[in-house]
C-alpha cells in the first residue's frame, strides 16, 4: 500500500510540474492578402481551436486604419479597442488595414504601389491583451497571398514556405507579425555573417546600393558581434527611395533605408549601422531617460565603424570636437524625445564614461559591457542606468554625477 500511496504521490506531482513541451498546440494562423487597388490588406487571424483563448482585445489606433471586421464568435467594438471573444472550435476574425501612411503631405513612412508594398508587420495586426487557456500554447504562422505579377516578400521572421513565416517571439505571450516586410518585384542580395543570415532587399527600379550596403555590414560585423552577444539569426534591409521618408529606420531585427541616404554621414557617423544597433541592441528606457538609448546607438554607429579601421584617429578627433561643439549648450539630457543637439551631449558623456570604466576597472571592462546589461534589461530609467553603471565600475561614476542627468 505504501508503495501505491508513493506511486500515487508522484503522479500527482507530475502532473502539476508538467513542461512547457507538454502544453497543447493550438494553430495561430496570419493569412494576409495584398490589395493594391484599394491600398489595403485583408488579414485574416485564425485559431485552430477557438476554446483556446478566451478574448483578444485590440488596440486599434487611428480611426481608419481597420475595418470591415468579420467575426467567428463575438466581436464588439468601444472607443479605440475591440474585442474578440472566438467561438469554440475553428475560429476566425477577418479584417482590412489601409498600408499607407504619410508622414506629411507627399512623404510616406510605409507605401502601397501597384507594383510592391514596404510596411511594418505592426501594421498588420494591432497589438492585443491575449487571455488563452492555461496548458495552451499557440503556434504562430504568417503567409501572404500575393497580387498578380508580384514575385516575392520579405521578413525578418524565418521563411518556412515559399511566402510563409514563423513568428515566435519569447518575450511575449501574443506572438503578432513585426517589423519591416517588402512585397512585390524586388532586387535581394544576402549574405551570412557570422551567425546571422542578411538580406538586403528593395522593389526593383528604386536605387538601392545593395551591394554596397553588403559590403559595410561585411566589414563591421566583426565588431558588432564583439560589442553585442545577441546576434539575431536574421537581419533584414529594406530600402526604396523617395517619396518614401529619406533615413534610416529599425524595427524588430530590421532596418528601413531610404535609397538616397548615405550609409556614412559626412559628420562620421553611419545612419545604417546606428538602427542595425537599435534594431540587435533593442534598448528601452522610460521615464524621460531617451538619451539612453539614442546614445547608445549613435555612440555605436560611430565607435564600431573605427574599431574596425573605418575612421583614423584624426577624423575620430574631428568627430569629439564635432559632437562637443554640438552639444555644448544642453544643459539637461533627460527628456522623452531628445534633439540633435541632445543626442550630440550624450555620445561625449558614453565617450567619457566608457575612458572611465576602462581607467578604474583597468581595461578590463568597458562600455560594452555595460550595453549588455542595458540589452538584458527590459527597460531602464537614467538613476537605473547609473546604478548600473556603478556594479561595472565598482564604485561611483565621476561621469554620471552631473547635472545633465538630473
Amino acid at each position: 500500500m505504501k508503495g501505491l500511496t508513493r506511486l500515487a504521490a508522484s503522479l500527482v506531482l507530475l502532473a502539476l510540474s508538467t513542461p512547457a513541451w507538454c502544453a497543447k498546440k493550438v494553430d495561430l494562423d496570419y493569412h494576409v492578402k495584398l490589395l493594391p487597388q484599394s491600398d489595403q490588406a485583408e488579414v485574416r487571424v485564425s485559431l485552430s481551436q477557438g476554446s483556446a483563448v478566451r478574448s483578444l482585445d485590440f488596440e486599434l489606433g487611428r480611426d481608419g486604419d481597420y475595418s470591415d471586421f468579420k467575426a467567428d464568435g463575438q466581436w464588439k467594438v468601444s472607443g479605440h479597442r475591440g474585442l474578440w471573444q472566438p467561438s469554440a472550435d475553428k475560429a476566425s476574425l477577418t479584417y482590412r488595414v489601409r498600408l499607407s501612411h504619410a508622414r506629411k503631405p507627399g512623404i510616406y513612412e510605409t507605401r502601397m504601389t501597384p507594383d510592391w508594398a514596404l510596411f511594418r508587420g505592426e501594421d498588420l495586426v494591432p497589438t492585443a491583451h491575449l487571455d488563452q487557456q492555461d496548458g495552451v500554447e499557440l503556434v504562430s504562422r504568417l503567409v501572404f497571398e500575393l497580387p498578380t505579377g508580384w514575385k516575392s516578400v520579405e521578413t525578418a521572421w524565418p521563411r518556412i514556405g515559399k511566402h510563409t513565416f514563423r513568428i515566435n517571439n519569447v518575450s511575449r505571450l501574443f506572438d503578432r507579425p513585426t517589423g519591416w516586410m517588402l512585397a512585390g518585384n524586388l532586387g535581394s542580395r544576402r549574405v551570412r555573417l557570422g551567425e546571422t543570415d542578411v538580406t538586403v532587399t528593395s522593389p526593383k527600379g528604386q536605387a538601392m546600393r545593395r551591394m554596397d550596403v553588403l559590403t559595410l555590414l561585411t566589414f563591421v560585423w566583426p565588431q558588432v558581434e564583439a560589442a553585442f552577444p545577441r546576434h539575431p539569426a536574421k537581419l533584414l534591409i529594406v530600402g526604396a527611395s523617395d517619396p518614401m521618408r529619406r533615413g534610416a529606420f529599425s524595427a524588430r531585427d530590421s532596418v528601413y533605408l531610404n535609397s538616397r541616404t548615405p550609409l556614412v554621414s559626412e559628420n562620421g557617423s553611419s545612419p545604417l549601422i546606428r538602427e542595425v544597433v537599435h534594431a540587435i541592441g533593442r534598448f528601452s528606457d522610460h521615464d524621460a531617460s531617451d538619451w539612453i538609448s539614442e546614445g547608445l546607438a549613435e555612440y555605436y554607429a560611430i565607435e564600431l565603424l573605427r574599431r574596425g579601421g573605418g575612421i583614423t584617429d584624426e577624423r575620430y578627433a574631428a568627430i569629439q570636437a564635432r559632437l562637443t561643439r554640438e552639444g555644448k549648450n544642453v544643459t539637461s539630457l533627460r527628456g522623452e524625445h531628445v534633439s540633435g543637439a541632445t543626442v550630440a551631449r550624450a555620445v561625449v558623456v558614453m565617450q567619457e564614461l566608457d575612458r572611465e570604466i576602462r581607467v578604474k576597472t583597468h581595461n578590463k571592462r568597458s562600455l560594452d559591457d555595460l550595453a549588455q546589461v542595458v540589452m538584458r534589461a527590459n527597460s531602464v530609467s537614467t538613476p537605473e542606468f547609473v546604478r548600473l553603471a556603478q556594479s561595472i565600475i565598482g564604485e561611483s561614476s565621476v561621469v554620471l554625477d552631473s547635472k545633465l542627468l538630473r
